[in-house]
């Protein structure tokens, strides 16, 4: 079903409001519209009554003609005039919405747009990181030919950029805004785990160097080297940080991890600061850091700001947003048979700054839920103190949401994820959901500034059962003249709706379109095949997977 949604007249989404008013007053100007329109009030507790599609939903079939063949013909788009013309014409955000910049609710206080780092630049900072580290190692290295000098100089160097290769891996999982918001949770999460594998390969590899020349030094074989070695304290605790680091590698192989529950997992990984710790103890007296004192210095404040950063964000900041906000669950709502919202209310929620597409980490002080921190997207606006989430059962705990109780304590922390307005670079934008993943695109849908037909959403599902959220897509595509299309059909169709040429059927100048895509990882690897092929940039195709 398509629901073309052309008609200037506007309904009830409050986050709309201001932006969508100064449009009308820029457009009466123009002479384009006769009155202002409405302010928006705030959405119900429950669903808003359905719009009355102009035809019956259907599923997509193949080569099946339009289902709407007599549409109501579209009202022509009225010209942008001023700053609205020019919002989108610069690659950086101009939008408060997008820049984060703005005032609190009720404070009036003035907030600073949020910092974010993009993944180029953090790619570039880690890099360099390891080549200042690879440059101390060559200005203490002396040159030799000696079997077990050439030995030592690769296990020192091995050694250096395997703490280095700690430290970013402690960076990258400590949640600072500025790093989060920028590169994205999800790209986060890959970089650590394919970061991992560096770390531990070259741990192995400088214990094995170390070892090899030890034996070429005392000319002695690799086992009484062994147990010579294992006689200093020092180590013996290297051995020990090795140790934790391999088990919390272990446990994040794909085949290990399938088979441990989510608490074993994270239980493991704490072995990670451990190791860590170790390892910080074993480089102070290596002659590679404790050569010279600034390099002990240095060092030793590389590991002391990551520590800070650690356990200010992963420790203090969760519990001083729990005290702050006091969330409490208010209702659980049935969306359909395996989807439930989770409506909570607290204090200050303004405070979090969460935008429109981003997620929090939510634990629910229930029997069975509080030991699991949990990633759910906002799927809907904070708005009077109230937030919600709307989550499908995939798993044991997101099946044990639907038992939530009323007045349910609730932690939250963040907000993380950086599929945000601010990736936005085009004035046109399609927004491509499937599944479940329609609860950030739902909030994008309301919030993202767009003119009327210059936003459009795609929401695939199996069948019209599984739309969840659907009275409230098409009441936002009446109010902010957005096109909404239905995609319907099992994935082993011999039509596939997300080909390139259907894309490009249902979304003219496709190619012209920033691309907000979240669903299943099946689903988003193949739309987001097919959106290359119909001409979309790769750099304007912008997703997040939360399945790490």
């Amino acid at each position: 079903m398509t629901i073309e949604a052309t008609d200037p007249q506007l309904a009830a989404y409050p986050a709309l409001s201001a932006y969508l008013a100064q449009q009308s007053q820029q457009s009466q100007q123009a002479g384009q519209f006769e009155e202002a329109p409405p302010t928006y009030p705030t959405y119900p507790a429950h669903p808003a009554p359905p719009v009355q599609p102009a035809q019956p939903i259907h599923p997509v079939q193949p080569a099946a003609p339009d289902p709407d063949p007599d549409p109501a013909p579209a009202q022509p788009r009225p010209e942008r005039s001023g700053p609205t013309r020019e919002v989108f014409a610069e690659r950086a955000p101009q939008t408060a919405a997008e820049t984060g910049a703005g005032t609190d609710a009720g404070t009036g206080a003035v907030r600073v747009p949020a910092l974010r780092i993009r993944p180029r630049v953090m790619r570039r900072g880690i890099v360099a990181g390891a080549g200042a580290v690879s440059l101390l190692w060559g200005s203490q290295a002396e040159p030799s030919a000696r079997l077990d000098a050439l030995f030592a100089g690769a296990a020192h160097l091995s050694g250096l950029l395997a703490g280095y290769g700690i430290l970013v891996m402690l960076l990258l999982m400590a949640r600072v805004p500025a790093v989060e918001h920028g590169v994205g949770a999800d790209r986060l999460a890959r970089w650590h785990s394919l970061g991992g594998r560096y770390v531990l390969g070259l741990v192995g590899a400088h214990g094995v160097l170390a070892l090899c020349g030890y034996a070429a030094y005392t000319g002695t074989d690799v086992l009484r080297a062994t147990a010579q070695l294992l006689g200093y304290g020092g180590i013996v605790a290297a051995a020990f940080g090795t140790l934790a680091l391999g088990a919390a590698g272990v446990s994040s192989v794909r085949v290990a991890r399938a088979r441990i529950s989510q608490e074993t997992w994270r239980a493991v990984h704490f072995l990670t600061y451990l190791g860590a710790a170790l390892a910080f103890a074993h480089q102070l007296v290596g002659p590679d850091v404790s050569g010279s004192p600034l390099t002990v210095w240095a060092w030793a404040m590389l590991h002391a700001t990551v520590a800070v950063l650690i356990v200010w964000y992963r420790g203090v900041v969760p519990v001083r947003q729990a005290l702050r906000h006091g969330l409490r669950v208010v209702e659980v709502r049935d969306e359909s048979p395996d989807v439930v919202s989770v409506v909570m209310r607290g204090t200050g929620l303004d405070a979090l700054r969460a935008e429109p597409g981003q997620f929090l980490r939510w634990r629910f002080v229930q029997r069975r839920l509080w030991h699991t921190s949990l990633p759910f997207s906002l799927s809907a606006p904070v708005r009077d103190d109230t937030v919600r989430i709307t989550v499908k059962a995939l798993g044991v705990h997101s099946r044990r949401m639907r038992r939530l109780r009323p007045g349910t304590r609730v932690l939250a922390t963040g907000p993380f994820g950086a599929m945000t307005a601010h990736r936005r670079t085009r004035r046109k934008v399609l927004l491509l959901a499937g599944g479940v993943g329609i609860t950030p695109m739902r909030v994008l849908f309301e919030a993202l500034p767009a003119a009327p037909g210059d936003l459009t959403l795609l929401y695939r599902a199996s069948n019209a059962a599984q739309l969840v959220l659907r009275d409230e897509l098409e009441a936002i595509a009446v109010a902010r003249g957005a096109a909404l299309h239905y995609l319907l059909g099992p994935s082993d169709a011999a039509f596939d709706p997300l080909a390139p040429q259907a894309l490009r059927d249902l979304v003219p100048e496709l190619a012209e379109h920033d691309v907000y895509l979240c669903g299943p990882g099946p689903m988003a690897a193949a739309a987001t095949a097919s959106l290359l092929k119909a001409g979309v940039p790769q750099q304007h195709i912008h997703s997040e997977q939360f399945s790490f």
